[in-house]
């Protein structure tokens, strides 16, 4: 019973981990020019947002050495939040690519790749603009019920 009264947590090294195939990817399609290795971090984020199993995070899983409760917990909800930006920027950015649009493409993939290396470094861009998002919706709450 305690267990569902937690909230939805995600071990610290499976999300880096994940953050990471992510960079990795969109370097590699940049650098050998085959853009559909987008498609890989693409499909495992869909699957993560649609079906809470995100293939990268589950191989990863298995690499843990402690139990996973022993790890720095992120927020369920915070990290499908920011998938679902990861998920818009892969899907811009291979589908530009398909397109031909060179510039969208390069500024999607861009995009995703700065914000998954920055939380990498320590600061989550999607943490910052879901916080702000929650403020704001807190606000307009706020200044409803007192009118």
């Amino acid at each position: 019973m305690a267990d569902r009264l937690k909230p939805k947590s995600i071990p610290r090294p499976l999300v880096k981990t994940n953050q990471a195939f992510i960079v990795i990817s969109v370097l590699l399609s940049w650098f050998t020019g085959a853009h559909w290795i987008l498609a890989l971090p693409l499909a495992a984020g869909i699957s993560g947002l649609v079906f809470s199993y995100n293939p990268v995070i589950k191989l990863a899983g298995l690499f843990l050495r402690q139990e996973r409760s022993s790890y720095l917990q992120e927020d369920w909800d915070q990290q499908q939040f920011n998938q679902s930006i990861a998920v818009v920027c892969l899907a811009g950015g291979l589908i530009s690519y398909l397109a031909g649009w060179t510039i969208a493409s390069t500024i999607f993939t861009a995009m995703v790749a700065i914000a998954a290396t920055v939380a990498l470094l320590g600061f989550c861009i999607g943490c910052f603009i879901h916080y702000q998002w929650k403020m704001y919706t807190y606000r307009r709450r706020q200044a409803a019920s007192h009118k």
